[in-house]
């Protein structure tokens, strides 16, 4: 099990930023980034203000701006444990993942308001 824990910053501008933490102090840590099981060209690792943490920036390629859900891997490069993941989503696709998303909580809320109607009703 890696040491290593990735912490998602921010993404802006097109760039997923994130904290690296658990190397050695002066230790870079090995990081290999992944989408569609190629590497991510441009991810950079840099020193942070605070160490022993590193800054990780990954470029979120153009190609993967596209319908659809798309997930990038962050993982040890030694140990090739997976430290963490963020997703892409865009498109026809996520406009019905949204609207089936919306409709299932609904439902649920409906379920939970009989439920709680019959509660008061029963506690009379």
């Amino acid at each position: 099990m890696s040491a290593l824990t990735v912490t998602k910053t921010r993404l802006f501008q097109g760039i997923w930023e994130g904290i690296v933490t658990g190397s050695p102090a002066g230790t870079r840590p090995s990081i290999a980034v992944t989408h569609l099981e190629q590497p991510v060209p441009g991810a950079e690792l840099v020193e942070a203000a605070k160490a022993p943490d590193w800054v990780l920036r990954i470029p979120v390629p153009r190609q993967a701006l596209t319908d659809g859900i798309h997930t990038f891997l962050i993982r040890d490069a030694e140990t090739g444990e997976t430290l963490g993941s963020f997703a892409i989503l865009a498109g026809e696709a996520l406009a019905d993942d949204i609207r089936a998303e919306v409709d299932l909580l609904r439902e649920e809320l409906d379920l939970l308001k009989r439920a709680f109607r019959r509660h008061c009703l029963e506690s009379m």
